[in-house]
């Protein structure tokens, strides 16, 4: 397990492209609470069930959920005794690259998904437990590539060589693409993000049937509130 940990390219992560991003967990401190707070509600509910892959979607662009997603991985990076692999599989538009603001030129975890390379070759390694799969561009057809049968033993076997506590995989948004419902039956459970100023109860509805049809639905986090007296950015409920 250490040598498949060590082989994984290490980089670290720019303050200032961090803290413009909002990925406030990579710095610590009270403005990540809310991301703290998320992280230990989700690893109670997971360790209770003996659950270690959680699916982050949102019923329509523009949510945040690659941001929670940071988020989460990085305060879950602060544990010593957490192994965390975050993964892009927004295959249409990924966005994670960007969000971390670290070069993802040649990093393709599509390519491992296909069985055509080893997926350690194209993560990055943050500290010696948080792992990131990145994608430098979209694919055709990730919907098909999704729900293959070469995709879910590449990952199943990920799981075992990274001896991984829990796997964060970024999704794309819902109601966009089919993308969701090729994968979901593969995770433990999914957490929805919807957006307080766009996303409708009707979208949050429709996502949490469908999404319980196929696996667990661990809640929903609302984001882009504003509170009169605590301006964060993020709530919680399930």
């Amino acid at each position: 397990m250490l040598d498949a940990w060590t082989g994984i390219a290490e980089f670290t992560p720019s303050l200032e492209v961090m803290r413009r991003n909002r990925v406030l967990t990579f710095e610590g401190g009270g403005e990540s609470t809310p991301f703290d707070m998320l992280r230990t509600k989700i690893l109670q509910q997971m360790r209770a069930n003996n659950w270690r892959r959680l699916a982050v979607t949102s019923p329509g662009g523009f949510c945040g959920k690659t941001t929670l997603c940071a988020n989460l991985a990085f305060s879950l990076a602060r544990q010593a005794d957490i192994r965390t692999a975050l993964i892009d599989m927004d295959m249409r538009r990924p966005a994670l690259a960007r969000t971390l603001g670290v070069q993802s030129n040649g990093l393709q975890f599509s390519k491992a998904l296909e069985g055509k390379a080893d997926p350690t070759a194209h993560m990055l390694r943050y500290g010696s437990n948080l792992a990131v799969g990145l994608c430098s561009s979209s694919i055709r057809s990730p919907s098909e590539l999704l729900q293959s049968d070469t995709a879910h033993e590449v990952l199943d076997d990920l799981e075992r060589r990274l001896d991984l506590t829990l796997t964060i995989f970024d999704m794309p948004p819902m109601l966009a693409t089919d993308d969701v419902q090729a994968f979901v039956g593969n995770v433990d459970c999914v957490l929805l993000v919807a957006a307080a100023e766009s996303t409708t109860i009707k979208e949050v509805d429709i996502c949490e049937r469908d999404l319980a049809a196929q696996t667990n639905v661990l809640g929903v986090a609302l984001n882009k509130c504003r509170y009169p007296e605590n301006d964060h950015d993020y709530g919680y409920y399930e």
